[in-house]
Protein backbone atom coordinates (compact mmCIF):
# COMPACT_ATOMS: atom_id res chain seq x y z
CA UNK A 1 0.00 0.00 0.00
CA UNK A 2 1.30 3.47 -0.91
CA UNK A 3 2.38 5.77 1.93
CA UNK A 4 1.74 9.50 1.97
CA UNK A 5 3.47 11.83 4.40
CA UNK A 6 0.87 14.29 5.64
CA UNK A 7 1.46 17.58 7.40
CA UNK A 8 -0.56 19.58 9.88
CA UNK A 9 -2.00 21.98 7.31
CA UNK A 10 -3.65 19.16 5.38
CA UNK A 11 -5.00 17.52 8.53
CA UNK A 12 -6.47 20.77 9.84
CA UNK A 13 -8.08 21.47 6.45
CA UNK A 14 -9.87 18.11 6.59
CA UNK A 15 -10.95 18.47 10.22
CA UNK A 16 -12.15 22.05 9.71
CA UNK A 17 -14.05 21.19 6.54
CA UNK A 18 -12.03 23.60 4.40
CA UNK A 19 -12.74 23.75 0.64
CA UNK A 20 -9.77 21.41 0.01
CA UNK A 21 -11.26 18.64 2.18
CA UNK A 22 -12.78 16.59 -0.66
CA UNK A 23 -9.63 16.68 -2.78
CA UNK A 24 -7.46 15.80 0.23
CA UNK A 25 -9.61 12.84 1.23
CA UNK A 26 -9.67 11.62 -2.37
CA UNK A 27 -5.86 11.79 -2.61
CA UNK A 28 -5.35 9.61 0.48
CA UNK A 29 -7.94 6.91 -0.27
CA UNK A 30 -6.33 3.49 -0.09
CA UNK A 31 -3.06 4.93 1.23
CA UNK A 32 -1.25 4.73 4.54
CA UNK A 33 -0.83 8.13 6.17
CA UNK A 34 2.54 8.69 7.79
CA UNK A 35 3.90 11.71 9.66
CA UNK A 36 6.70 12.69 12.01
CA UNK A 37 5.70 12.38 15.65
CA UNK A 38 5.86 16.18 15.85
CA UNK A 39 2.65 16.46 13.81
CA UNK A 40 0.71 15.09 16.78
CA UNK A 41 1.91 18.02 18.92
CA UNK A 42 1.53 20.53 16.08
CA UNK A 43 -2.17 19.70 15.90
CA UNK A 44 -2.54 20.63 19.58
CA UNK A 45 -0.58 23.82 18.97
CA UNK A 46 -2.79 24.74 16.00
CA UNK A 47 -5.95 24.33 18.06
CA UNK A 48 -4.49 26.28 20.99
CA UNK A 49 -3.67 29.13 18.58
CA UNK A 50 -7.27 29.08 17.32
CA UNK A 51 -8.48 29.21 20.93
CA UNK A 52 -6.20 32.17 21.71
CA UNK A 53 -7.52 34.05 18.68
CA UNK A 54 -11.11 33.19 19.68
CA UNK A 55 -11.66 31.46 16.33
CA UNK A 56 -13.04 28.35 18.05
CA UNK A 57 -14.45 27.43 21.45
CA UNK A 58 -12.95 24.84 23.78
CA UNK A 59 -15.85 22.51 22.93
CA UNK A 60 -15.12 22.88 19.20
CA UNK A 61 -11.44 22.18 19.85
CA UNK A 62 -12.32 19.01 21.78
CA UNK A 63 -14.61 17.85 18.97
CA UNK A 64 -11.88 18.54 16.42
CA UNK A 65 -9.37 16.57 18.49
CA UNK A 66 -11.80 13.64 18.60
CA UNK A 67 -11.90 13.69 14.79
CA UNK A 68 -8.11 13.95 14.61
CA UNK A 69 -7.60 10.98 16.89
CA UNK A 70 -9.72 8.83 14.55
CA UNK A 71 -7.44 9.52 11.58
CA UNK A 72 -5.13 6.52 11.18
CA UNK A 73 -1.63 7.97 11.04
CA UNK A 74 1.56 5.96 11.47
CA UNK A 75 4.04 8.15 13.32
CA UNK A 76 7.65 8.01 12.19
CA UNK A 77 10.97 8.24 13.91
CA UNK A 78 12.99 11.03 12.31
CA UNK A 79 16.77 11.25 12.39
CA UNK A 80 17.35 14.50 14.26
CA UNK A 81 20.78 15.03 12.73
CA UNK A 82 19.36 14.75 9.20
CA UNK A 83 16.55 17.14 10.15
CA UNK A 84 18.97 19.70 11.60
CA UNK A 85 21.07 19.62 8.44
CA UNK A 86 17.93 20.28 6.38
CA UNK A 87 16.87 23.03 8.80
CA UNK A 88 20.27 24.74 8.56
CA UNK A 89 20.48 24.44 4.77
CA UNK A 90 16.99 25.91 4.30
CA UNK A 91 16.92 28.32 7.26
CA UNK A 92 13.72 26.71 8.58
CA UNK A 93 12.43 25.43 11.89
CA UNK A 94 13.07 21.83 12.86
CA UNK A 95 9.35 21.01 12.67
CA UNK A 96 9.35 21.76 8.94
CA UNK A 97 12.63 19.90 8.50
CA UNK A 98 11.13 16.80 10.15
CA UNK A 99 8.55 16.64 7.36
CA UNK A 100 11.15 16.97 4.63
CA UNK A 101 13.48 14.46 6.29
CA UNK A 102 10.61 12.00 6.69
CA UNK A 103 9.54 12.32 3.07
CA UNK A 104 13.11 11.72 1.94
CA UNK A 105 13.87 8.83 4.28
CA UNK A 106 10.61 6.99 3.65
CA UNK A 107 10.45 7.95 -0.06
CA UNK A 108 6.90 9.16 0.40
CA UNK A 109 5.15 12.01 -1.37
CA UNK A 110 4.34 14.98 0.81
CA UNK A 111 0.75 16.17 1.19
CA UNK A 112 0.69 19.78 2.36
CA UNK A 113 -1.14 23.04 1.77
CA UNK A 114 1.83 25.11 2.94
CA UNK A 115 3.21 27.01 -0.07
CA UNK A 116 6.69 27.43 1.43
CA UNK A 117 6.84 23.71 2.21
CA UNK A 118 5.75 22.89 -1.35
CA UNK A 119 8.53 25.09 -2.73
CA UNK A 120 11.22 23.60 -0.47
CA UNK A 121 10.13 20.02 -1.10
CA UNK A 122 10.16 20.58 -4.84
CA UNK A 123 13.66 22.07 -4.64
CA UNK A 124 14.74 18.92 -2.77
CA UNK A 125 13.17 16.67 -5.44
CA UNK A 126 10.51 15.43 -3.03
CA UNK A 127 7.24 14.56 -4.72
CA UNK A 128 4.48 16.89 -3.55
CA UNK A 129 0.79 16.09 -3.85
CA UNK A 130 -0.76 19.47 -4.53
CA UNK A 131 -4.38 20.31 -4.00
Amino acid sequence: MKSILIDTSAIIAVIAGEPEKEKLTELVKGCVLIAPKSVYWEIGNAFSAMLRRKRISLQQAKEALDIFLKIPIRYLDINLCEALIIAEQNNIYAYDAYLLAGAMRYKAPLLTLDKQMIRMASEMYITVLEV
